[in-house]
């Protein structure tokens, strides 16, 4: 009695438009029984949406430097705060010249380099630090509005507000779906019906002297791989490695890095120096040893405000995964030359790209596997 009533109340809503000649779309209707369904067409058409002509399905990926927002606790000046009142008190202002991109690709990955939090507590062991990054929890709309959907947590500056700190941001990230990865939470996240795994480590140099855990990441980041690749078909290595302000990766680097590779990793992305550095394709595997800065907001005028985006497409078919090739986009961290605004904008001046290009190359000549050209589109 109660679908009769049900069917009957929809046939009255639906009345006016076949009093008026209108031809009405009847296939939401199962007549045998009288139950109303969903038209699936729709749903249908959208999954056949994600393969390509040969079946397989295309994944399209960026990975960004270093993501630092809101204000440093040892500074006096919130420069992060004073810029988001310049652009109308919007969060989201910083990512107005790259959102489109980020919206086009099918994954986005952040190094998160810093804190979503109120806490106030500074642990002990970081209270002689000059830089201490937090920003409200309200600010994760920036990663959710922009198409951000993963964040690596594992860096110098994620725990800047001690465990509690740590605990709101990760807590804050997943609450608003933004996936997190860290040493011993892995990042998994399903785009179009592939799961993806990312590892973050941490294992930061001091003049090529490592003193975040190489010695004992080598055999911990190897069981973590296989095991993931026995899980997953994708399997992305996140790295917070290197010397600060250096352009070339350290010998630390680039045995992690290789490791990675070895143990099974699909790509290996590097960040923490705050400069571009060279990228490897080692056994048809990209190193990527640092990405530099993104939206940084650790520093009003860095000595170097050129990075760039990197995007990588992996093929899926038949269980099958093959590496499609990556290109850069060339960016400033800042849409203004003389100060950092913290507003990422690609480079579309050919000198200002070919700039970067050469400085991405001459700095990967002594490493035996650099890639060969950087291109800046899909070929």
């Amino acid at each position: 009695m109660r679908k009769i009533l049900v069917l009957c109340l929809l046939l009255c809503l639906l009345m006016p438009s076949a009093v008026s000649g209108e031809d009405e779309d009847w296939s939401m209707f199962d007549d045998l029984d009288g139950e109303i369904i969903l038209d699936d067409v729709e749903e249908e058409e959208a999954a056949a949406s994600i393969y390509e002509d040969d079946g397989s399905v295309l994944l399209t990926m960026t990975f960004t430097g270093d993501f630092t927002i809101g204000k440093n606790a040892k500074s006096r000046t919130d420069i992060f705060d004073r810029e988001l009142n310049e652009q109308g008190g919007d969060p989201g202002f910083c990512m107005q010249n790259v959102r489109d991109i980020l919206a086009a690709d099918d994954l986005t990955v952040i190094n998160f380099e810093g804190t979503l939090t109120t806490s106030t507590v500074i642990p002990k062991a970081k209270q002689g630090n000059s830089f201490l990054f937090s920003a409200p929890p309200s600010y994760v709309s920036i990663l959710t509005e922009n198409s951000i959907e993963c964040a690596s947590l594992e860096n110098n500056h994620t725990m800047d507000f001690g465990e509690e700190g740590f605990a709101d941001t990760r807590r804050t990230l997943e609450e608003a779906g933004v996936v997190a990865s860290t040493t011993e939470q892995w990042g998994v996240i399903n785009i179009k019906g592939v799961d993806v795994c990312i590892l973050s480590y941490l294992c930061i140099d001091r003049y090529d002297k490592p003193v975040g855990g190489y010695a004992t990441l080598y055999e911990k980041v190897a069981a973590d791989i296989g095991s993931a690749k026995a899980q997953y078909p994708i399997v992305i290595v996140c790295f917070h490695w290197g010397v600060e302000k250096d352009y070339a990766p350290t010998s630390n680097q680039i045995r992690m890095g290789r490791a990675a590779v070895d143990a099974g990793a699909d790509l290996v992305i590097g960040n923490h120096s705050h400069r571009i550095q060279p990228i490897e394709c080692y056994n048809g595997v990209y190193i990527c040893y640092s990405l530099g800065n993104f939206c940084f907001a650790g520093n009003h005028k860095p000595d170097d405000m050129t990075s760039i985006l990197f995007q990588t497409r992996f093929r899926v078919k038949d269980g099958t995964v093959t590496n499609e090739g990556f290109r850069i986009i060339p960016i400033r961290i800042s849409s203004r030359k003389d100060y950092n605004n913290f507003i990422p904008t690609p480079l579309t001046d050919v000198t200002n790209q070919d700039g970067v290009v050469t400085t991405l190359k001459t700095n990967g000549r002594k490493l035996t596997y650099a890639v060969e050209d950087y291109p800046l589109d899909w070929e």
